[in-house]
């Protein structure tokens, strides 16, 4: 999809959510601020700012934690993050595609996540698992 669009040209990052320990994930995607948090040594762009003018490839998504699914929807809504650490509004121009084993449906039931990152605009493709494929 990447490499036939408009945004070929530009950057494509991978990010697998679910490999991401939990309390690194917003420092991850968003960055951080020199002295944001112990070990913050220097600033560091985020994957969606790394990933401006081209895609972002968010695989796992259903492991992201809910407060990362809040600043995750900004950048959708608003096209902009803060770093943590940081109070500068940084814009973005990111397209973002998402993908998951999860039913998300049933974790938003669940309070698991968040029922408007659902609702926004997606396509979905579901692969049927590979047992019932025919060879």
């Amino acid at each position: 999809m990447h490499y036939a669009s408009p945004r070929k040209e530009g950057p494509f990052i991978k990010v697998n959510s679910g490999a991401i320990p939990e309390g690194l994930i917003d420092s991850e995607l968003f960055g951080h601020e020199k002295g944001a948090f112990t070990g913050a040594v220097s600033q560091k762009r985020g994957r969606f700012e790394r990933a401006h003018g081209g895609t972002i490839f968010l695989d796992e998504i259903g492991d992201l934690p809910m407060q990362a699914q809040s600043r995750l929807l900004r950048v959708i809504q608003q096209k902009e993050l803060e770093r943590v650490g940081g109070t500068k509004t940084i814009t973005v121009d990111t397209r973002i595609i998402a993908a998951t084993h999860r039913n998300l449906e049933q974790m938003v039931g669940n309070n698991k996540f968040r029922e408007d990152l659902v609702q926004t605009e997606r396509i979905s493709y579901s692969n049927p698992p590979f047992e019932t494929k025919k060879v």
